[in-house]
């Protein structure tokens, strides 16, 4: 056996070890179809961890309305807010005994504001504080402190 012939045995399955182009894009087809399968897996996932914020949103902030309330014996009024514990009222009643609760009211994860409504509407607190979900407008997808009250009895 020459030096040749080793060379043209070993070209030969050099050729016969390579994917064909059609070997390739086959491949690249699957790859793509599994990654825009996980991609509509997580979407979903996107919207749960989104109310899950929301719902925790609402409980700190029903926590600092209740700081609020036990050092001036009152919660905020509606026409206060919440901004009332982020600034000082200046509307009445005045907090004798006021101090900053929060750096910035809260916005929720599609970016609006939360609301506060005294006296409450739609739970048994004295006060509801909802985000209006994600339609942004006031309708039954809205996450507030009367559902909390109903998944933890």
């Amino acid at each position: 056996m020459t030096a040749c012939d080793s060379f043209r045995r070993l070209q030969g399955r050099k050729k016969r070890a390579a994917f064909t182009l059609i070997e390739i894009v086959l491949v690249i087809t699957i790859i793509a179809i599994l990654g825009a399968a996980a991609i509509n897996l997580i979407k979903g996932n996107v919207d749960v961890a989104k109310e899950t914020r929301v719902e925790s949103d609402v409980k700190n902030i029903l926590t600092q309305i209740k700081v609020y309330e036990a050092r001036n014996l009152q919660p905020p009024t509606a026409e206060q807010g919440l901004k009332a514990l982020v600034e000082r009222p200046t509307a009445e009643p005045v907090p004798e005994r006021w101090t900053q609760l929060l750096e910035e009211v809260p916005k929720d994860p599609w970016n609006k504001e939360f609301q506060y409504v005294c006296p409450a509407k739609r739970s048994k607190a004295p006060y509801d504080v909802y985000s209006l979900g994600k339609d942004g407008v006031e309708s039954d997808d809205d996450i507030g402190n009367w559902k909390l009250a109903k998944a933890n009895p």
